[in-house]
């Protein structure tokens, strides 16, 4: 099965910008999508963006549009996410995902449509 390890979580000032990695390893071929979410303090694990590792179709919640980008490596082996204009609400544990089965679309940022996860990243954005 697949092993995720994210990395390249900190402590930024709001308006900042970090950049995570997430490291696959394993039957990588077979994943059809990657996704970041997180999980601030005291609430539920939420979507932020998902990639389709095969046309790099990527989707954003609505709260990190135009400020994360998602992409992955040509060997579909790390998933960055770029993230720019950090604002204290941004502060969670991040955790990446992969599927190799199909995912509908209004379902990508769903975190039950995916099987394997890494075990996070802390981003704490300070104001």
């Amino acid at each position: 099965q697949v092993q995720l390890v994210e990395s390249g979580g900190g402590s930024v000032q709001a308006g900042g910008t970090l950049r995570l990695s997430c490291a696959a390893s394993g039957p990588t071929a077979s994943t059809i999508y990657f996704a970041w979410f997180r999980q601030p303090p005291g609430k539920e694990r939420e979507g932020v963006a998902s990639i389709y590792t095969i046309g790099n179709d990527a989707y954003y919640a609505d709260s990190v549009q135009g400020r994360f980008t998602i992409s992955q490596a040509s060997t579909r082996d790390t998933l960055y996410l770029e993230m720019s204009s950090l604002k204290p609400e941004d502060t969670a544990m991040y955790y990446c995902a992969a599927e190799p089965r199909w995912i509908d679309p209004h379902e990508r940022l769903t975190p039950s449509a995916y099987n394997y996860w890494g075990k996070g990243t802390q981003v704490t954005v300070s104001s």
